[in-house]
């Protein structure tokens, strides 16, 4: 698969139980223009019980630039997404979740801005909320500094990087809406299968950085991001768990315990004053805060791999 095949664009989508968004996620793609040689689309469905199955084989029955793949057991994001770059054809892959939706002309930036950077081995979109408010959407790489930062309440100023109307160069950007050059992925390894969700593609864009590559923050490039699995409150404790369980996974594999150890305190501590202002301001739940708190400083419990186990042994 790859470069020789003359496809210069793979969209390659996830879905888990996400039929309620998928068809505007494929309707989206199928509206972008303005990219030079051929495009697929390939689809990934990882297991889903909601009646994505059957909606996509109807919708692959008429498409012919459109493959599925069906998965019976779930996987976590960073296999799904592997599995699509080791299927894709393309030069590069636009990483997109069922729940994101492509406005006009974005596919076309972010090729464009790696185009005119071959330094340049990923590209991610500005996200947008579904009101149309562009949401944070890429940051400087975790460390002890941006831990420190976080606990100060200086993050919007000093970690986040999606600011601006110009291309620029970021830590990591969210795979949410990613373009990645598919060959600069392979010999990094493709992405890391023990970050089950969350920090897969931060790690991505770390080893990326340490090869030599960089990430680049493409405002151009938009796309609605509806955040289903956040939205989804059924597993609102499993996501929090999942969440620090992997971020303190990074810093252990990159940065070494000590530095985990400093960065799961600093963080545990900045959402005490978030706990203590929500006593007071209405429409928030100090319980949410203080159990992010009691994740960061000690990730432990069930998260969404051990849903997603459970799942598969029924």
């Amino acid at each position: 698969m790859g470069d020789d095949s003359g496809v210069k664009l793979s969209y390659c989508v996830v879905n888990t139980n996400g039929r309620e968004y998928l068809r505007a996620c494929l309707e989206a793609i199928e509206a972008q223009v303005g990219i030079p040689g051929e495009h697929e689309v390939l689809v990934l469905d990882n297991a889903s019980t909601d009646g994505s199955v059957a909606a996509l084989e109807e919708l692959e029955a008429g498409a012919a630039a459109m493959r599925v793949i069906y998965l019976q057991t779930p996987e976590g994001k960073a296999a799904n997404d592997t599995r699509l770059l080791q299927e894709a054809r393309g030069e590069y892959c636009l990483l997109l979740n069922e729940d994101s939706e492509l406005l006009p002309g974005a596919a076309a930036a972010l090729v464009a801005a790696l185009d005119a950077d071959p330094g340049a081995a990923a590209a991610g979109a500005q996200l947008l909320s579904p009101d149309g408010e562009p949401q944070p959407c890429a940051w400087r790489l975790p460390g002890v500094g941006t831990a420190l930062a976080q606990a100060l309440l200086l993050h919007r100023l000093l970690i986040t990087q999606s600011r601006g109307p110009e291309t620029r160069r970021v830590g990591w950007a969210q795979s949410a809406a990613l373009l990645v050059r598919r060959a600069a992925v392979e010999a990094v390894g493709w992405l890391d299968p023990d970050f089950f969700v969350y920090s897969d593609e931060t790690d991505l864009c770390k080893r990326l950085g340490d090869s030599g590559r960089h990430t680049l923050y493409v405002p151009a490039a938009a796309a609605v991001h509806h955040e289903q699995l956040s939205s989804d409150r059924s597993s609102g404790r499993r996501r929090i768990v999942e969440f620090h369980r992997n971020r303190d996974l990074y810093m252990r594999k990159h940065h070494g315990a000590a530095a985990a150890f400093a960065v799961r305190a600093l963080t545990a501590f900045s959402y005490l004053p978030r706990a203590a202002a929500a006593v007071v301001l209405p429409g928030h739940d100090a319980r949410h805060y203080l159990l992010h708190a009691s994740q960061a400083l000690h990730p432990h419990g069930e998260g969404l791999r051990e849903a997603a186990a459970a799942r598969a042994g029924e």
